[in-house]
């Protein structure tokens, strides 16, 4: 839209063929020159953090797959055992972390969000991640988003070890925070995002309706999803959108976000050492 006569027109044009004033580049095209398409364009939503993300989790679940099926679980489609999710890191409660001998596994807090128990289950959080995830990373940019996932999965499945007995994973807690954090730009930026409250207010009722029900025989976690949603929104209301000058704010949240991967990668070290270990 002409910033100037309001007028809709294409993102290739430099000059408003209605008004003739001048029309600069789209603050996320001068934040990340490209705009973040994949395959050349093929898939113009896809962003490189999205995309990577979406990359981990099928690589795990291939994983996942295929020691459940090493092992000789004949249900893939609907559900991977729970013996394999535990290997690989899901979270589970207290009082089984007390019955395999072990304590505190802070790791499983991390590792569990990018596991999935079934293939229904990772094929619908990577549909409403895909939805959701290259919106986010345009408005907050690539360092807050990753950090706003990271810590969306953190607080889901912290509240979900604290209230709930059972083993769970996925990334829907993750997702549940990108819902939260739209509605928290929605309402600290209401001049420029306060449009888009009532669709992802809108995408959190129907999550809530939803986890009310066990759709399709899947057991869905609801601590997790509202811890995800709550970690969301703080964490995006505190950080806000990037500016386009490179200031210390906006390193500060580059290092944020590196020290989330660190956090990550070493959460996957020690679910493979454990791992190693508990099958010796």
């Amino acid at each position: 839209m002409c910033p100037h006569c309001r007028a809709f027109i294409t993102t290739k044009d430099r000059v408003c063929p209605y008004c003739n004033e001048s029309v600069g580049p789209r603050a996320v095209d001068r934040r990340e020159p490209g705009g973040g398409s994949f395959l050349g364009g093929l898939i113009p939503t896809a962003r490189f953090f999205t995309v990577i993300i979406l990359v981990i989790n099928f690589g795990l679940y291939a994983a996942t797959t295929i020691y459940a099926m090493r092992g000789g679980n004949g249900e893939l489609v609907s559900s991977i055992d729970l013996r394999t999710l535990v290997f690989f890191g899901a979270k589970v409660p207290p009082g089984l972390l007390a019955r395999l001998g072990v304590g505190n596994q802070w790791w499983r807090l991390v590792t569990a969000g990018f596991l999935h128990g079934g293939l229904l289950h990772i094929l619908m959080n990577s549909w409403s991640f895909m939805s959701l995830g290259p919106l986010v990373e345009e408005v907050f940019g690539g360092s807050r988003m990753l950090v706003i996932y990271f810590c969306s999965t953190v607080t889901g499945f912290y509240c979900s070890y604290l209230m709930s007995a059972s083993v769970s994973m996925g990334a829907s807690a993750a997702i549940f925070g990108l819902i939260g954090a739209m509605i928290a730009i929605s309402m600290k930026e209401p001049v420029r995002f306060g449009h888009l409250r009532r669709v992802f207010v809108g995408w959190a009722m129907f999550g809530l309706v939803y986890i009310l029900g066990n759709m399709f025989g899947m057991r869905v976690d609801n601590y997790a999803h509202f811890g995800g949603l709550v970690g969301g929104f703080v964490v995006a209301y505190l950080a806000g959108t990037p500016k386009l000058v490179r200031t210390a704010t906006e390193r500060l949240w580059q290092v944020a976000a590196g020290a989330c991967l660190v956090i990550t990668a070493a959460s996957f070290l020690n679910m493979y050492l454990w791992f190693v270990r508990f099958n010796q």
